[in-house]
């Protein structure tokens, strides 16, 4: 199985990753942990994401392509398969993905869907010191920005699918495995 997740912050994506990793045996790899791993293993890549991020700045996509590449070759992954989540963030990332993949590609691009006033309400209800108003409009813009694109590009592929995030969390799990089942066979 191989799976993006995509989802704006506040949509319960990190819960429903949790639950598919359990339920299908899949690997999970979020690009921060992916990015910890490579510097904490000190590859050349890794090495590379270090000096950039210390900086403060974003890792290009050529070092994050690598660092993504590495990840999926390891042992576990090609095993058991992935549940990817924060990467690709842009058409040229997905491009990549597509070309690390070779003629396998992706099984499934999720979508969990919930609209801007509902995870705005669930993020400023979790009460963070950064989840002002302001800061959580900021970040939604930005996703949004960022994956329109990306969104078209999955659906271009043909494995684009978006699934009501709302409700009960055991609801929304269901409607994600009915998804994911035919896929899967």
């Amino acid at each position: 199985m191989k799976i993006v997740i995509l989802g704006r912050q506040g949509s319960g994506k990190g819960t429903q990753s949790t639950r598919l990793v359990d339920h299908y045996g899949v690997v999970h790899i979020s690009t921060g942990d992916m990015l910890r791993a490579a510097v904490a293993e000190g590859t050349e890549l890794g090495r590379e994401a270090k000096l950039i991020m210390d900086l403060g700045e974003l890792v290009p996509d050529d070092v994050m392509n690598g660092i993504v590449a590495e990840r999926l070759a390891k042992p576990d992954v090609v095993e058991h398969g992935f549940l990817l989540d924060g990467f690709p963030r842009t058409p040229s990332q997905a491009d990549a993905l597509q070309d690390i993949l070779g003629d396998d590609g992706l099984d499934a691009a999720i979508n969990l869907d919930v609209a801007v006033d509902e995870v705005t309400s669930r993020m400023v209800a979790r009460g963070r010191a950064d989840d002002t108003l302001e800061a959580i409009s900021r970040r939604l813009q930005l996703y949004e920005r960022e994956t329109e694109p990306l969104l078209e590009w999955f659906e271009r592929h043909g494995v684009l699918h978006t699934v009501d995030g709302v409700g009960d969390e055991d609801v929304v799990f269901g409607r994600l495995t009915g998804v994911l089942e035919p896929v899967l066979d």
